[in-house]
């Protein structure tokens, strides 16, 4: 494993920064979690779904991002548990953070305060906002950097994502500033403060719907699930079975071979979808083409045709279906807990690794 013998010291709750420590878990690193005694642990553990065994000691929430770590239950308030902590570090590779204001320099956890007797430490912290005080959820941040505006259908209640997307895009940002972190160190000996907001890592993950604003000043609205510049591309139609599939086509190469399988290669010559910004235009109208045509098929024939011809599509599946398939359950870790019960989750670390051999 690629971080065998790395220790990273997590004190951090909820989601982003319990992701990042997940991810080097996963990768061989040693992560020892450090839980508020006082509070019952991370807040996280309480956080079920109805129908949730109430009387399991943490819940699928807490699961999701606490793989394979060692839980130690601590007081800062208690000199001797604050000792402990400070002790661990010392001897530690990485500290994980999210401290509200002013606590990092009350227990001295800050940066200057630990590299004081760990110079090779990384010290790596999430906060909401950079300049404040603020408490900063995930759906506080979908909705004040202008996710929620965007996302839900047109006229229709601003809606968050299902995921708190958020939080792991802010730990994908702090898991990359850590590995650059790692690199800096191998060179120079030295470690570094990593710091990441979720405010900023909101405002990165815009992207193209950032940039379309900054060089048009069209205001992007809810499109439902609809791309604001391809067509069709978002559309979903049913199919016989009552199964229903989403269109993805990003070409005018990919949109003639879609009408040639649905026998409507005549759509493909005509002025108003024949190339893709007359299809952004005319999108309802051609939704309105495709939609009897597809009716007529059942879903798995339809969905053979097209992978075989190269046309994007997808059944849209909810998370059984997912997981009936082989490569999501190869995703799938599994964990014995201290009473026996079997936990589960998704992997974070995906990405395959084969070092070079000599």
């Amino acid at each position: 494993m690629p971080f065998q013998g790395l220790k990273v010291v997590e004190l951090a709750g909820v989601l982003a920064g319990p992701a990042v420590g997940m991810f080097f878990s996963e990768m061989g690193a040693q992560v020892i979690k450090i839980e508020n005694k006082r509070t019952g642990g991370d807040v996280t553990r309480s956080w079920r779904v109805a129908g949730e065994d109430s009387h399991v000691p943490e819940s699928a929430y807490y699961n999701s991002v606490n793989w394979n770590k060692h839980v130690r239950f601590l007081d800062f308030h208690s000199e001797k548990d604050l000792n402990e902590v400070h002790e661990l570090i010392d001897h530690a590779d990485i500290v994980i953070t999210n401290f509200k204001e002013g606590d990092a320099f009350r227990y001295r956890l800050d940066a200057d305060s630990l590299r004081k007797k760990n110079n090779g430490l990384i010290v790596a912290e999430i906060t909401g906002f950079s300049d404040s005080a603020r408490l900063a959820f995930d759906a506080v941040l979908q909705a004040e950097t202008g996710f929620m505006s965007i996302n839900g259908e047109p006229g229709g209640q601003p809606l968050k994502l299902p995921v708190a997307f958020i939080d792991l895009m802010a730990a994908h940002q702090l898991k990359e500033g850590v590995l650059v972190a790692l690199i800096h160190r191998l060179k120079t000996g030295r470690g570094s403060k990593v710091r990441v907001s979720l405010y900023r890592s909101a405002i990165a993950s815009l992207a193209n719907q950032a940039s379309t604003y900054l060089n048009t000043g069209q205001v992007p609205s809810a499109t439902g699930s609809l791309h604001p510049s391809i067509a069709p591309y978002g559309e979903v139609f049913p199919c016989s079975d009552g199964r229903l599939i989403l269109l993805a086509v990003g070409s005018d190469k990919q949109f003639r071979e879609l009408c040639s399988l649905l026998g409507l290669g005549f759509l493909a010559d005509l002025s108003e979808f024949a190339t893709n910004p007359a299809r952004v235009l005319n999108r309802m109208g051609l939704a309105d083409q495709l939609r009897p045509a597809i009716k007529a098929f059942r879903s798995d024939d339809l969905l053979d045709r097209f992978i075989a011809s190269g046309v994007p599509a997808a059944p849209v599946n909810d998370l059984h279906d997912l997981f009936l398939e082989a490569e999501a359950r190869s995703m799938v870790l599994e964990q014995t807990e201290p009473d026996g019960r079997i936990s589960k989750r998704v992997a974070t670390a995906v990405f395959e690794w084969e070092p070079y051999e000599d």
